[in-house]
């Protein structure tokens, strides 16, 4: 499809923009400059033409800051691989002298150019003055009430270069994995090495990421969307408004993936932050691997490391744990299958008699304990749902099973199927209520 980028200097309502034009959420908004500072991409239509829309960070002319100029680099990145670009602008300001040198980037760049004259809530900001920049007439529009922006797609179809449009290869579903943790723990360079290019951008800096930043790649003839999430800090540290949209689309993140990699730095002791996100992780019931990131800095093996991990994070004992080294490379290949396993022990579908099978002989072997003379029964078993396994026990009463019993059928459930990576979710039901799934 082709591709339009939304450049500019910072606070003129790129993002805001993004958003209508999207008819999405998914670009973080504030009254301050800097907010975006990733590439965002989303497919979009008008008129019966699909297209791709990218947000991205305002541009600078002069700074030494090296935060400032990496956004600068992705914007670049952007309007490099752009068919179409708009060119967005405050209606209420005027024109600065960073449009202006803006403008010259953009009339240097030889690509088609629309001017989006934004905020232009009244008619007082027709936006004739911007006729200056020599990039043709001048669009006025209102990302926030939306006014002039059906004007504006039309411009932006008519400038879309024709695509052939070829039949898409059916990898089936993408399969969703986050990519969360802490701030600083490798994520966003984690993505970076796993797609093979800057998707997003690395500093050293607590907090780089803010929005949540996607990626498709495919591996093996099957498609992934990787999603690189904000860190996530402690709460007494989630002050500002910013910071709070940040977590919030972080924890969405987590809650409509399939498989979150969760990150960890081996050569630092768990947090307690780290606990809690790992708590996110199975609140939501998601499928996990464990990265043990920077684990080259770790002296001697990793044995006793995984263990230490693994008895820290017992709440979730069905985690893959697996060391690695993004800066070197270490181990990065085993990501791959144990995601793709996990992923499979998420989506498993049991046949209700092996089910039975398995729960008569478990029964068989340790009979349900009494309470006060009154035995706990199962009459009948059955999987209801994936992502993750359902399995429902239709029993006498639910409130005579004690949780140590539970966990002896959950135990035997994954010995026999194995459910690596992936929780399981067991009812119990009385079996005079009936199942709706």
């Amino acid at each position: 499809m082709g591709l339009v980028a939304l450049v500019g200097r910072p606070n003129v309502g790129k993002s805001s923009l993004f958003n209508r034009l999207t008819q999405t959420r998914r670009a973080i908004v504030e009254d301050f400059p800097g907010v975006t500072r990733d590439r965002l991409y989303e497919d979009t239509d008008w008129n019966g033409m699909p297209f791709t829309v990218v947000d991205t960070g305002g541009l600078w002319t002069v700074d030494d800051d090296s935060m400032l100029s990496m956004t600068r680099q992705q914007t670049n990145l952007a309007i490099q691989e752009a068919d179409v670009i708009v060119f967005v602008v405050d209606g209420k300001e005027g024109i600065t002298a960073v449009d202006l040198d803006v403008a010259d980037l953009l009339r240097r760049s030889r690509k088609p150019v629309v001017v989006a004259v934004n905020k232009a809530e009244s008619s007082r900001n027709s936006g004739a003055e911007f006729y200056e920049f020599g990039l043709g007439e001048p669009i006025a529009v209102s990302a926030v009430h939306g006014t002039g922006v059906g004007d504006l797609l039309d411009r932006i179809v008519e400038l879309l270069p024709e695509h052939e449009h070829l039949a898409k290869e059916d990898f089936g579903e993408p399969i969703r994995i986050a990519i969360a943790g802490r701030p600083n723990v490798g994520k966003s360079s984690l993505l970076n090495a796993l797609i093979g290019y800057e998707r997003t951008l690395v500093t050293p800096i607590a907090g780089t990421t803010r929005d949540v930043v996607d990626a498709t790649v495919i591996h093996d003839g099957q498609e992934f969307l990787l999603l690189d999430t904000a860190g996530l800090r402690r709460p007494n540290k989630i002050s500002e408004e910013l910071e709070e949209k940040t977590v919030q689309r972080t924890l969405a993140a987590i809650r409509e993936t399939d498989v979150v990699l969760l990150m960890l730095a081996a050569n630092e002791t768990l947090s307690a932050q780290d606990q809690r996100i790992a708590g996110q992780v199975a609140l939501h019931r998601k499928a996990v691997v464990v990265l043990l990131n920077k684990a080259d800095l770790v002296k001697g093996t990793t044995m006793g490391l995984q263990e230490n991990i693994r008895e820290q994070l017992k709440f979730m004992p069905y985690a893959v744990v697996q060391p690695i080294s993004v800066m070197t490379g270490w181990h990065l290949d085993k990501i791959w299958p144990q995601a793709i396993a996990a992923y499979q022990s998420y989506t498993t579908r049991l046949g209700t008699h092996a089910l039975n099978q398995l729960i008569q002989e478990a029964i068989h072997l340790n009979p349900p304990p009494t309470d006060k003379g009154r035995a706990f029964k199962i009459y009948y078993v059955t999987q209801v749902d994936t992502k993750p396994p359902h399995i429902v026990f239709f029993v006498n009463d639910p409130e005579l099973l004690h949780f140590s019993y539970e966990r002896y059928l959950e135990n035997r459930l994954r010995e026999k199927f194995g459910f690596l990576g992936s929780p399981i979710h067991l009812s119990f039901r009385a079996r005079t209520k009936r199942i709706n799934e």
